[in-house]
C-alpha cells in the first residue's frame, strides 16, 4: 500500500466552515473575521481572564533534535486529538510556519499524516498576512529611519550607530551583509546593513510577547534603533512613529483560528525562531486557546535547552502562564544520534546506540524538573523503529518514575494519541506540575543570567564572553535593560555551541560572540557559536519540489 503524502492526506479530509469550529468551543460566531471559509481571526476581547484560570495547559518540547526534527509539531497536534478522542476539550496553540524553511531545508510546519492543522496549504503559504505584517513594519521602520539620517545627515541629530536592519521571510544569504544607499546623494546614505529573517525580526518578537494594543505600542516606542553622538538610545518613540507602525500591525495581532483534521479548533499566531529567538506562539493565542479549551497544548521550538527553556523563562515569566505537564518528545533515530551512531545509519536497529543516547533525555528530564514541572516521555513511532528499542526507552522512563507513552498519531490519528491523552489526564490530576522555578532572579545582572542558563541547563563549566559582548553589557548594567530576561542564541543540535557536539556533553567551554539588545521585546540575546540570523538555502531545497499541477499544490510537506 503506498503511503499518501501529507498535503494528499490534508486535501482528503473535508473541512468544515470555521463557523462550526468556533461554536463546538463556545467562541461568539458573530464576533469572528472570516479570512475565507476556513480561516477567522478572533477579536482580543473574546479572551476570558476566569476561565484562563481553570484550563489546563500543556506544553510539548523534545530533545536535541536531528535536522530532521523530532516531530513536536505531530505530537503536539495528536494529543489534542487524542485528548478529544476520549471526550476531553482540547485546543492546541502552535506558531505560524515561515516561508523560509517552508521553501528551505525543513519543509512547513503543520504536523503531519493524519495529525495535522488545516488548511495546511494556506497555513503554510501566506496564511493570514501576518508574518507580511511584520516584515512591512520592520522595514517601514528601516525606511523612516533612514529617511531620519538622510535629513539629518551633517547635523547634531546624526546618529554615531545604527543597529537595526531588515528583515525578509526568505531563506537568502546574499542578503546578511549588504552595502545600502549607492548611487549618489539623492539616493541615500551609504552604509553597511544587512536583512535578518522575519521570524527573527524583534517586531515578531513583541507581537508574540505583547498582551493588549496598548502594550504592543509601548513596546514598538521602545525599540532600540541606535546611539546618538553622546552614546544616549535613540528609539522609535525618537523617530515618532510608534502609532504608524502599531497601525500596521492591527490585524496580525489578533489571533488565528483554524482546525485539525478532526474539525476541532486550533490556535496559530506567530513565529519566532527558538535559535534566534523565543521560539514561542502569541502569548494572546495561548490565552484565547485557554479561554475556550479545558485543556491547550502549545509548543515550544527544538529541544528543551532552547525551546522550553525560554518559554518558561521569557513567556511564562511576563505572562503568568503556569503549565500543568509538559511533555518530552522522543525518537528512536534522535536517540541513536546522540548515542553515537553515523547519521546514515540512524534507521538501523542499534540497542548500544539507544542506550547511550538517553544521556541527553536524562538531561532534559532533569531540567524541567528543574522548573518545577512534572514529565511525560513522549516516544513518537517511525516505521522504521523497533520494538526493542522502544522497551528500553520505556524501562528507562520507569526507572526515573517518569510517564511514558507511544504517540502514533501520524498514521492513526486520534486513536494512535489516545493512550498518551489518557496518560497526560491521570498525570495532571495526580501529579500536576509545582509553581515554576527560574534559574535566575530579574534583580540578577545579565552575565549573572546567561551564566546560570549556560551551566544549568546546558552543562558548560565556563562562560567567555568576547571584547565585544562585554562592552555591550556595559551598557545594560547601567540601565533598567538589566532587569531583562535572556535569549541564548545558539545552535540548537547540542546543548553546547557546537553543532557537531551531541549527547550530553558536560564541562565545556560557552562563548558569547555578541548581545543584541531587544529593548522593545525586552529581553537580551545573547549569541553563541556561529548563530546565523539569516539562514541560507540547501544544494536542493524544498521549492525545487513545490509545483502547480492540474489546479492543485504538490510537494508542500
Amino acid at each position: 500500500m503506498l503511503w499518501k503524502s501529507d498535503i494528499e492526506i490534508a486535501r482528503s479530509i473535508p473541512l468544515e466552515p470555521i463557523s462550526k469550529v468556533a461554536e463546538k468551543i463556545n467562541i461568539p460566531i458573530t464576533e469572528l473575521i472570516p479570512y475565507g471559509k476556513y480561516i477567522a481571526k478572533v477579536p482580543l476581547e473574546l479572551k476570558s481572564e476566569d476561565q484562563i484560570k481553570k484550563s489546563k495547559l500543556i506544553l510539548v518540547t523534545s530533545i536535541t533534535p536531528t535536522k530532521a526534527g523530532i516531530g513536536k509539531t505531530t505530537v503536539s497536534i495528536g494529543l489534542a486529538l487524542g485528548l478529544n478522542k476520549i471526550g476531553k476539550n482540547a485546543v492546541v496553540a502552535l506558531r505560524e510556519p515561515s516561508l523560509g524553511p517552508c521553501f528551505g531545508m525543513k519543509g512547513g510546519a503543520t504536523g503531519g499524516g493524519y495529525s495535522q492543522i488545516l488548511p495546511m496549504e494556506d497555513i503554510n503559504l501566506h496564511f493570514t498576512g501576518d508574518f507580511h505584517a511584520v516584515t512591512s513594519a520592520h522595514n517601514m521602520v528601516t525606511a523612516l529611519l533612514d529617511n531620519y539620517l538622510y535629513h539629518n545627515r551633517g547635523t547634531d541629530h546624526m546618529l554615531k550607530e545604527v543597529v537595526w536592519k531588515r528583515v525578509l521571510d526568505v531563506n537568502d544569504r546574499n542578503l546578511r551583509n549588504i552595502v545600502s544607499g549607492l548611487g549618489g546623494i539623492k539616493n541615500g546614505i551609504p552604509q553597511e546593513s544587512g536583512f535578518d529573517i522575519t521570524p527573527a525580526s524583534e517586531i515578531m518578537a513583541i507581537l508574540c510577547l505583547s498582551l493588549n494594543m496598548e502594550d504592543l505600542k509601548r513596546r514598538i516606542e521602545n525599540i532600540l534603533l541606535g546611539y546618538k553622538a553622546d552614546g544616549s538610545l535613540f528609539t522609535v518613540k525618537d523617530l515618532g512613529i510608534a502609532g504608524a507602525i502599531t497601525v500596521l500591525l492591527k490585524d496580525a495581532i489578533k489571533p488565528n483560528l483554524v482546525q485539525t483534521n478532526n474539525n476541532t479548533a486550533a490556535f496559530v499566531h506567530g513565529g519566532p525562531f527558538a535559535n534566534i529567538a523565543h521560539g514561542c506562539n502569541s502569548i494572546l493565542a495561548t490565552q484565547m486557546a485557554m479561554s475556550y479549551g479545558e485543556y491547550v497544548i502549545t509548543e515550544a521550538g527544538f529541544g528543551a535547552d532552547l525551546g522550553a527553556e525560554k518559554f518558561f523563562d521569557i513567556k511564562c515569566r511576563k505572562s503568568g502562564l503556569e503549565p500543568k505537564l509538559t511533555v518530552i518528545v522522543v525518537t528512536a533515530q534522535g536517540l541513536k544520534m546522540h548515542g553515537g551512531i553515523n547519521l546514515e545509519k540512524l534507521k538501523e536497529k542499534s540497542v548500544v546506540g539507544i542506550i547511550q543516547g538517553l544521556e541527553n533525555l536524562k538531561k532534559h528530564i532533569l531540567n524541567m524538573k528543574s522548573f518545577g514541572q512534572s514529565i511525560i516521555v513522549a516516544f513518537n513511532r517511525y516505521s522504521s523503529d523497533w520494538e526493542e528499542e522502544i522497551a528500553i526507552v520505556k524501562e528507562f522512563c520507569y526507572k526515573k518514575k517518569v510517564g511514558f507513552a507511544l504517540n502514533n498519531s501520524f498514521i492513526e490519528g486520534a486513536e494512535g494519541a489516545a493512550d498518551l491523552a489518557r496518560l497526560v489526564v491521570e498525570t495532571i490530576e495526580t501529579q500536576p506540575s509545582e509553581k515554576l522555578v527560574f534559574p535566575y532572579q530579574d534583580e540578577e545582572d545579565i552575565s549573572t543570567k546567561i551564566e546560570k542558563v549556560a551551566k544549568k541547563i546546558y552543562g558548560a563549566s565556563k562562560v567567555i564572553f568576547s571584547k565585544k559582548s562585554l562592552i555591550k553589557l556595559k551598557k545594560i548594567e547601567e540601565t533598567d535593560m538589566n532587569s531583562f530576561p535572556i535569549c541564548i542564541a545558539k545552535t540548537q543540535y547540542s546543548f553546547s555551541a557546537d553543532p557537531k557536539a551531541y549527547g550530553q556533553i558536560r564541562d565545556f567551554e560557552f562563548e558569547i560572540k555578541d548581545i543584541v539588545i531587544n529593548r522593545g521585546a525586552e529581553f537580551i540575546v545573547a549569541i553563541a557559536g556561529d548563530i546565523l540570523r539569516m539562514p541560507g538555502l540547501p544544494k536542493v531545497p524544498q521549492a525545487n519540489k513545490i509545483d502547480w499541477v492540474h489546479g492543485k499544490i504538490e510537494g508542500l510537506n
